[in-house]
């Protein structure tokens, strides 16, 4: 089986109201288009995990993002590949968070976690993020 590594942004901030919030994106193409995600992509040659991720966020949202502590790396079959995915907490620097590739992105709280259908290897993460928020 075809194996694909990727890095995930948990992008988090704290609303108005002063609660902790994560950015997520719905999928604008594709196989798996309006699933719901964390942003991030595929490891180009040479980059750290870190590296690709600061430049992908860049690419899809036009963002400089700092990238904290790993929560946790996903290992999730889908039907045609096996998706390998370091998932970091991060922090925007600088930037708008424009959608570029996302049809659409919402930020939630911890209880508007399970208001989006997410993809099947992102929402294994749903309930350490809900810990750890």
């Amino acid at each position: 089986m075809k194996i694909i590594r990727v890095v995930a942004a948990v992008i988090k901030s704290i609303n108005d109201a002063g609660e902790p919030i994560i950015f997520a994106t719905q999928r604008g193409y594709g196989e798996y288009k309006d699933g719901w995600e964390f942003p991030g992509g595929k490891i180009e040659a040479g980059e750290t995990l870190q590296e690709a991720l600061k430049r992908e966020i860049l690419e899809e949202l036009e963002t400089v993002i700092a990238v904290e502590g790993l929560i946790d790396t996903i290992e999730y079959d889908y039907p045609t590949f096996h998706l390998s995915m370091d998932c970091f907490w991060c922090e925007v620097k600088s930037g708008e968070l424009n959608l570029l590739e996302a049809e659409a992105a919402k930020w939630l709280t911890k209880d508007e976690l399970d208001s989006v259908e997410w993809l099947p290897a992102d929402i294994t993460l749903i309930d350490k993020i809900r810990r750890e928020m």
